[in-house]
């Protein structure tokens, strides 16, 4: 059976879209993940519709994890907010972040908040800066994938 993996991004928002989120899309399903995009998922919803945000709270609900595309000075605020509910809900979160701009002076590349649903002492094997990361066999998308992670 395959997992369920949420794919937050703000790509949605940009006339790119299946440019910017088809390689992405593409990985994560030869990868063997079921990749639940929101804005497909909600496209027959008004895009400012209160209906959006409980359509992709069900849907982070359901997923087994979720997958993140975190570009961006900072990074979109309904990624930051979907990030912090799936640590509530306890889900694995895999940070992508291709983006070269700086955004944090401390230890980690981004607002230490968004790596709070991430170990402490591995978040690096959950954070990607390419593409062509995302099948290393020593990083945690593909151990997950595999079931070989414990989490």
């Amino acid at each position: 059976m395959l997992k369920k993996i949420y794919l937050a991004n703000a790509y949605g928002f940009s006339s790119q879209c299946s440019t910017l989120l088809h390689p992405v899309i593409k990985k994560l399903s030869d990868l063997g993940a079921e990749v639940w995009e929101p804005f497909s998922r909600c496209a027959n919803l008004k895009l400012s519709s209160y209906a959006i945000g409980q359509k992709n709270l069900a849907d982070l609900s359901q997923c087994d994890g979720v997958f993140a595309i975190v570009n961006g000075c900072p990074p979109d605020e309904g990624i930051s907010f979907e990030l912090g509910y799936a640590a509530a809900l306890g889900k694995p979160v895999f940070l992508f972040r291709d983006d070269f701009r700086v955004v944090s002076d401390g230890d980690y590349p981004l607002n230490l908040m968004l790596f709070t649903g991430l170990p402490e002492d591995t978040w690096k094997t959950y954070y990607y800066t390419r593409l062509e990361e995302l099948s290393d066999p020593d990083k945690a998308l593909v151990q997950w994938l595999k079931n070989k992670l414990a989490r």
